[in-house]
């Protein structure tokens, strides 16, 4: 049975670690610190564990079943596993994550540097998503050399300079933590717990939970159960990771309300820390940490994608779909953030708690007995909710919906799917004994019925 050393598995989980932590995972952090305050730690644990329990949980679905996506949609309906596996693909990919990567990239890592006239201007952002792009486009052409290219180069190099500033701001930090911001008061646990939504990582994990498995495939381990070990290794080191750079950061915004005031997003808290920290250098320092960080889940992103939709496509090749993905996002991320997430969030409402509920049914599977119906049910459950999130973000969602939803318990805090889903899940379960018992009754009235001749 063929091992991988700790070094090679290391190297995978740091790899995975670099697929997770984007441009978004830096922001979230520093600015639920500064909200939170004085309940800093309360709060980072909450958003630890959505922020890194659930895409782990999510890797570890992937690795146990030893099935895709798609096949994680099978369980539940064919036309489901296509419809919704295209649309979390799409969503993570060049509709949305992959364009903005390049945006944030460049708002963050490249505009500060640029003359005051030429950081609004869209040749610039071009320019820059062009370069920027084409670096993409290489490493994503060959997948055989991704775990070579980010989990022993790219990553190495992200952690340096992410230690650098935390460090310099813990060692030395800026301000003190200051009262809670409203959301933080009385529940600060379970403010971070939503807040860990943001990151978008726990759809991100049943993409990713295929690149590390083909990575460990690739280089020689085959066997289910050792394969699904080894990938769970690499899982959890990729999130120990995440979590100490959360902790860093969340540390680096709860500190710096006092120095810097209140601020509108986490890339302004780190800009105004590391200019305080470092002064001028500071500013070239974030921008080297935010386009490693956006540049290394572009990269996953877009051979993640290329597989997918090669596999789907069977007469479009991973090369061709991964110069398409590449021209698609450089076109959308011209549009400029904003527009991209105005137009993002209403779906990300609908599909993120539908990936949550399938990751949980699939850790949960021997219990249910794979039993479709409850599936269906629980994700049925949980649509009933997020389509009218969705519908919400749109506002087009009418009075009579939003006063029914207000009565959900935990709607207003983020989760009000929760009791439709597990209330769905249950009447799956009640139907599918209820089809069962007539069946096993029919079958011991016709084992009476031969045993007394």
């Amino acid at each position: 049975m063929k091992n991988l050393s700790w070094k090679e598995t290391t190297s995978i989980g740091l790899m995975l670690f670099a697929l997770f932590f984007g441009a978004g995972n830096m922001i979230f952090p520093p600015s639920l610190g500064q909200a939170a305050g004085t309940h800093f730690w309360a709060a980072i644990a909450g958003f630890i564990v959505t922020g890194v329990g659930l895409p782990l949980l999510g890797v570890i679905a992937i690795a146990v079943s030893g099935e895709n996506l798609q096949s994680l949609g099978n369980r539940v309906h064919p036309v489901f596993a296509v419809v919704f596996t295209t649309i979390v693909y799409l969503s993570i990919g060049p509709v949305f994550a992959i364009p903005r990567t390049g945006t944030v990239a460049f708002e963050m890592g490249a505009a500060p540097l640029l003359p005051e006239e030429m950081k609004s201007g869209g040749w610039s952002l071009l320019l820059y998503t062009l370069v920027y792009f084409a670096i993409t486009l290489w490493l994503s052409l060959n997948p055989t050399k991704l775990v070579d290219r980010i989990g022993k180069i790219l990553t190495p190099l992200l952690l340096i300079t992410i230690a650098v500033i935390s460090i310099q701001g813990m060692v030395h930090p800026i301000g003190s933590f200051e009262p809670p911001a409203e959301g933080y008061q009385s529940a600060p646990f379970f403010g971070g717990f939503v807040k860990g939504y943001l990151t978008m990582d726990a759809i991100a994990a049943l993409v990713f939970g295929i690149v590390v498995i083909t990575a460990v495939q690739e280089r020689g381990v085959k066997e289910r159960k050792h394969l699904a070990f080894i990938t769970v290794k690499a899982a959890l080191i990729a999130a120990v990771g995440l979590a100490l750079v959360y902790i860093a950061l969340g540390y680096l915004g709860a500190s710096s309300r006092s120095a810097v005031g209140a601020t509108e997003n986490g890339g302004q808290i780190l800009t105004a820390v590391t200019s305080l920290l470092f002064g001028s250098p500071g500013t070239i320092l974030l921008g080297v940490a935010i386009t490693l960080a956006c540049l290394t889940t572009s990269v996953g992103l877009v051979a993640s994608c290329g597989q997918y939709f090669s596999r789907l496509l069977p007469k479009l090749s991973y090369k061709a779909v991964v110069y398409i993905m590449c021209l698609f996002s450089l076109g959308v991320a011209n549009l400029g953030l904003t527009q991209i997430i105005s137009y993002s969030v209403p779906l990300l409402m609908v599909i993120y708690p539908l990936a949550i509920v399938l990751i949980i049914l699939s850790i949960f599977h021997p219990i249910v007995k794979g039993s479709p119906g409850v599936y269906l049910g629980a994700l049925v459950g949980t649509a009933l909710v997020s389509i009218g999130d969705g519908l919400k973000q749109l506002g087009l969602q009418p009075d009579w919906l939003a006063a029914a939803y207000d009565k959900l318990p935990l709607y207003a805090e983020g989760i009000g799917w929760l009791l439709p889903a597990l209330v769905g899940g249950l009447l799956g379960l009640v139907i599918r004994s209820a089809a069962k018992r007539p069946a096993a009754d029919i079958a011991k009235s016709y084992a009476n019925a031969e045993k007394n001749g």
